[in-house]
């Protein structure tokens, strides 16, 4: 039996199309062109959200030096404290409290410094 494929090519190139809708000129027009955009889109795609991490926790790392400045301690110091003093708060947390409530994290980074 034989057995055509004009179904299935449709198909697949259907779905790439549709994956290229809104890209420019020939790269949403075009089958061989936008097929080589959809893959290089879904690479950046990968690495897009490994780097979004890298850059929140650097976000996160900022805002914790400011308010550790503003209170008279450096970020690493401050760091060491949490750590002697057992105090086990993520840097999204810290960072989140930093910004919202001056008040809780002195009280944090008094607790960090004496444990120094």
């Amino acid at each position: 039996m034989r057995i055509k494929r004009a179904v299935n090519a449709q198909k697949r190139r259907r779905a790439i199309l549709k994956q290229a809708k809104g890209f420019w000129g020939a790269r949403s027009k075009q089958y061989r062109v936008a097929r080589q955009a959809v893959m290089r889109s879904l690479v950046y795609a990968y690495k897009g959200r490994k780097l979004k991490k890298r850059n929140f926790r650097s976000l996160w790392i900022t805002r914790i030096s400011a308010a550790c400045k503003l209170n008279d301690i450096s970020y690493n110091r401050f760091i060491y404290g949490l750590k002697k003093a057992d105090i086990d708060l993520n840097r999204k947390m810290l960072a989140d409290i930093a910004v919202k409530d001056e008040n809780a994290f002195s009280q944090i980074v008094k607790a960090a410094k004496a444990a120094l």
